[in-house]
């Protein structure tokens, strides 16, 4: 991979990582096309790093709430359950916490083959379709009104967890699902990139490691330029995804997806 096709996935990556499109869809798809046969988990997970950093530049404040109340918990056991009923901000962590059981469980049983499932450009054509109808499907619930719980969280979680498939949107299958749950649209979409935090820091870590042990060559220019592409479009594409969920847009870029999904089954 060289420079140039480095910057334009990790610009494709930030863009599409928030907006209900697919970034792992977008990036299989665009390494098939430019003819990359080395990318692959790697660099899917460097740049999701990089996406990470955005969440972290428009987040920060909120991470940071979260750190502290978790600090605050763990010095104080015995008070986590009046924490829990009465702070918000202590819940919301407990609640992302939930989203990683469905999500942890799919990765350690299915992980070989959804790292294979990223050399499939014609799944991810196909995953794309069923991205686009889960968006359209919001229609059926104006104006949702509710909060979360717990078990709205757990099935957040799942809904994520389905997205490790590419051409599944992360963004768009967990914002939608809270949608349908009848959890406010704000929230929904903040919920959902909080919640992306513990799980990219998490593979990357797994991912470094593994490089680690099997001493792997990386051409790490390109890589770095990728990740910090995808950190600066992936700040842009927060504060437009959230803009499109307070409008109740959602439908509009399933047709999108029709788009390329159709366009990935024809011409691949």
């Amino acid at each position: 991979m060289n420079w140039w096709e480095a910057a334009l996935l990790g610009l494709v990556q930030g863009l599409t990582e928030f907006l209900p499109v697919s970034s792992s869809g977008h990036l299989v798809l665009g390494q098939h096309v430019l003819g990359i046969e080395e990318a692959g988990i790697t660099f899917e997970v460097f740049v999701h790093f990089g996406t990470v950093l955005s969440i972290l530049t428009v987040y920060g404040r909120d991470v940071l709430d979260l750190l502290r109340e978790a600090g605050s918990a763990l010095a104080a056991p015995a008070e986590i359950p009046e924490r829990y009923a009465e702070n918000d901000t202590f819940r919301l962590g407990v609640f992302i916490l939930i989203t990683l059981i469905p999500t942890g469980l799919v990765y350690v049983l299915f992980k070989e083959p959804l790292e294979a499932a990223f050399g499939d450009p014609r799944l991810a054509s196909g995953m794309l379709f069923v991205t686009g109808v889960l968006l359209l499907l919001t229609l059926l619930r104006p104006n949702p009104k509710g909060r979360l719980s717990s078990l709205k969280a757990f099935v957040v979680g799942i809904a994520q967890s389905a997205a490790m498939i590419p051409g599944i949107s992360r963004s768009g299958s967990t914002i939608c699902v809270a949608l349908y749950q009848n959890v406010k649209p704000e929230q929904a979409a903040n919920f959902s990139f909080l919640m992306l935090l513990p799980v990219v820091l998490g593979a990357t870590l797994l991912k470094g490691l593994e490089l680690v042990e099997q001493g792997a060559t990386v051409a790490w220019l390109p890589l770095l330029l990728g990740t910090l592409i995808a950190y600066a479009s992936g700040v842009v594409a927060i504060k437009l995804m959230i803009d499109f969920v307070k409008r109740g847009n959602l439908q509009y870029f399933a047709y999108y997806c029709f788009l390329i999904g159709g366009l990935g089954l024809w011409l691949l």
